[in-house]
C-alpha cells in the first residue's frame, strides 16, 4: 500500500459546498455527475493513477470514489475530501472477485484497517517475488485484517503483481541496467503517473 499525500480540494467542490444554508446541506449523494467526475479525476491524479489499496492501474471506467470512512456510518464525512480515495472496480463483472473498496464495502474499524493516508502504511507489508502480500510483522493484526478485508492477496492480484515483478528477475540484466530499471520504475512519469504495484517493486528491489 502506497502512502497518498492529499492535495487541495477542487475549487468547484468547495464552491458547491459553500452554498450550504439552513434548508440545504451538501452531501455526496446530492452531487451532480459533473462534480463527481471532478472529484474522481482529482483523486486519481493525486494517487498517480493507481488504486488506493492494491496499486493496480486505475481504469477511469472501472473505478469508483471510495469513502475510507463509509458514508453509511459517517454521513457527515461524505464530502470530506480527506476521506475520499479512488479505488479500482466499479460494477463487478461476472466471475470477477471483489477486492479493495468493493470488498471492504461498509466495514470499518480504525484499529484494524490501515489507511493509505497514513505514511506508516508503507512499512506494514512485505511482498514475495511470486506476488504474495504479507504483514511485515507476523503479529500485526491491523495488517493481517487489512489484507483480508480488502482482498489484497486474492489470486487475481497475486498474478498481476507477479507480472509486474517478473521483468526485474531477468538474469541477463547487468547491475547497472537493473539499478536503472528499478530507479525509472519507481519514478512518476512527467504526468505524475506511478507504475502499478509500486510498493512491491520498492520492497523487493530498491535496497539491492
Amino acid at each position: 500500500m502506497k502512502y497518498i499525500q492529499k492535495q487541495a480540494e477542487p475549487q468547484e467542490i468547495l464552491q458547491w459546498k459553500q452554498q450550504s444554508n439552513d434548508d440545504w446541506q451538501p452531501l455526496y449523494a446530492r452531487l451532480g455527475s459533473d462534480l463527481k467526475k471532478t472529484i474522481k479525476q482529482a483523486l486519481m491524479q493525486e494517487q498517480g493513477y493507481i488504486c488506493c489499496y492494491c496499486e493496480q492501474r486505475l481504469d477511469p471506467d472501472d473505478s469508483h470514489v471510495e469513502h475510507f470512512r463509509p458514508q453509511s456510518k459517517f454521513p457527515l464525512n461524505s464530502l470530506d475530501f480527506d476521506n475520499l480515495l479512488c479505488s479500482c472496480q466499479d460494477q463487478i463483472k461476472k466471475g470477477e472477485p471483489r477486492h479493495c473498496g468493493k470488498l471492504k464495502d461498509n466495514w470499518f474499524d480504525p484499529a484494524l484497517l490501515l489507511s493509505p493516508l497514513d505514511p506508516k502504511c508503507e512499512t506494514s507489508f512485505q511482498f514475495t517475488a511470486d506476488g504474495y502480500i504479507q504483514p511485515r510483522y507476523e503479529q500485526d493484526q491491523a495488517a493481517i485484517t487489512t489484507i483480508t478485508k480488502l482482498g489484497l492477496d486474492i489470486p487475481a492480484l497475486r498474478a498481476l503483481r507477479r507480472q509486474a515483478i517478473e521483468p526485474f528477475l531477468d538474469e541477463s540484466l547487468s547491475v547497472e541496467e537493473f539499478n536503472l530499471f528499478v530507479q525509472k520504475y519507481l519514478l512518476p512519469s512527467s504526468a505524475g503517473d506511478f507504475n502499478p504495484f509500486w510498493s512491491s517493486i520498492y520492497y523487493l528491489f530498491r535496497g539491492r
